[in-house]
């Protein structure tokens, strides 16, 4: 088994070999606990935990340390806090913030069937120096400006981005050719447009900490330097996130690692998703599609909204829609009738063989539906492959009967009932009644069934 992976630096699909095998790490950017995260922020949740899940098969549970940080200090936080507890000192406020919305979050990624990582971070334990010797921000920052990478002007403390010859190779955006525009500010006290901030003055009414620098607070990029090094150190395998966050955010944390310890690599493969939209369109609160994890687990099991996601490779981009929603509920209906009461086997080699290519799920999801089909025949081994593959991706976490009472709860498919059915038409079968048999194939369609009749005995399916 050779697993394979897109790396966004050197654009190429590669085989993945690990620092140490026996220690393979990974950092995923995790969410701004500001608001209830949306149905975008899932998409690196869950992309992530399928790469988290793939490892552990391949090196063991315990030989992979998983590292997806929550960041607790922001601009954002600050400006919900003072709207939503005016009452409140603002450090209070924003505690209050981020506790509800950290643990919502924990709550509705939970429910999308995804593990939790090893160590979940919070940004704001790691600002000043720490009892346990972690790496924190303070003292990445003063590592920074002794190797000459940054420079303290007018009450910040800003990376020099011409101190890095290879800046931008991330994103390849050669240096002498950024200019200033939406995601670059552009500052008197800069040496370079793109000079990026690493500390800046906190006022009264803000968070801040006292620093060498004076009271203020982190930049958003050197959060993560500080907490993908206290975890995985200088240098490791994996950093995952979203393509929104190649530039200028992992672009910047490259800097910060490389430049801070004069190592050749911050992490050796990185790893971005694609975008998505809601029903062809880009999702914003303006145009009525903005849509939470919370307000769709309210209509959806998560493992429906799991699935929906899988079914689209993801570095692609993908369109989020009621009716893949609903063709991802069906076969999910389906796949519990197969597989959900099997407990034995071991996962299919083609479903490994698939996720070994860069997560391949669309192919992943074919090997699926071509085991379903055995095991529905009456292939007990490929039943068992079948449930184990399904359990080893986040699927099956209830029993078929649990499955289909939440679904009748919902207005779905009673699977109970349709076994009933089928027996009841195959003893009419069996007498020659066909009268009844067609009677109740009938029934069954009107409740969206469609019945395969074969000589190993008849399968059925949610009617596509």
């Amino acid at each position: 088994m050779s697993l394979r992976l897109y790396d966004t630096l050197t654009k190429e699909k590669r085989p993945f070999t690990p620092l140490d095998p026996k220690n393979v790490r990974m950092y995923v950017c995790g969410p701004t606990v500001y608001d209830f995260a949306h149905i975008g922020n899932a998409r690196p949740v869950i992309v992530f935990d399928l790469l988290f899940r793939m490892l552990r098969y391949i090196y063991g549970p315990d030989q992979v340390t998983y590292v997806r940080n929550i960041t607790d200090v922001d601009d954002k936080i600050n400006d919900r806090a003072a709207r939503d507890f005016p009452g409140l000192p603002l450090n209070d406020a924003i505690r209050a913030v981020t506790e509800k919305t950290a643990d919502q979050f924990q709550t509705d990624v939970e429910a999308l069937g995804c593990l939790p990582p090893t160590f979940q971070p919070r940004a704001t334990d790691f600002v000043l120096p720490r009892a346990d010797g972690k790496t924190d921000m303070v003292t990445l920052i003063q590592q920074l400006i002794a190797r000459g990478h940054a420079y303290e002007a007018a009450g910040e403390v800003l990376f020099d981005t011409e101190s890095m010859p290879e800046y931008g190779a991330l994103s390849g955006r050669k240096l002498d050719e950024q200019q200033a525009g939406a995601r670059v500010a552009v500052d008197a006290h800069k040496k370079h447009p793109t000079d990026f901030v690493l500390w800046k003055q906190s006022s009264a009414e803000e968070p801040g900490w006292e620093s060498p620098w004076g009271r203020g607070r982190p930049g958003w990029h050197i959060e993560c330097s500080a907490m993908a090094e206290a975890y995985l150190g200088q240098t490791f395998d994996i950093h995952g996130g979203g393509l929104d966050l190649i530039f200028p955010h992992h672009e910047n944390e490259i800097a910060q690692s490389r430049c801070a310890h004069g190592t050749q690599a911050m992490a050796n493969t990185w790893m971005h998703n694609g975008f998505l939209q809601v029903e062809g369109e880009k999702m914003s609160k303006s145009t009525g599609n903005f849509v939470t994890i919370r307000e769709l687990l309210n209509d959806w099991p998560g493992e429906v909204l799991r699935l929906n996601m899988l079914k689209t490779h993801y570095r692609s981009p993908i369109d989020w829609t009621v009716k893949g929603l609903e063709e991802s509920a069906r076969t999910l209906d389906d796949w519990y009738w197969v597989a959900a009461d099997s407990k034995g086997g071991h996962p299919a080699n083609k479903v490994i063989d698939a996720l070994s290519d860069d997560l391949n799920t669309p192919q992943m999801i074919a090997a699926l539906h071509l085991l379903r089909n055995s095991a529905a025949a009456g292939d007990e081994k490929d039943r068992g492959k079948f449930a184990a593959s399904l359990r080893m991706l986040g699927f099956l976490s209830e029993s078929a009967a649990e499955w289909a009472a939440r679904k009748q709860q919902g207005g779905g498919v009673d699977a109970a009932k349709i076994d009933s059915l089928i027996a009841d038409r195959t003893d009419a079968r069996a007498n020659k009644d066909f009268k009844e048999s067609d009677r109740i194939r009938d029934q069954l369609a009107a409740m969206g069934v469609t019945i395969k009749d074969s000589k190993e005995g008849t399968s059925w399916e949610i009617a596509r």
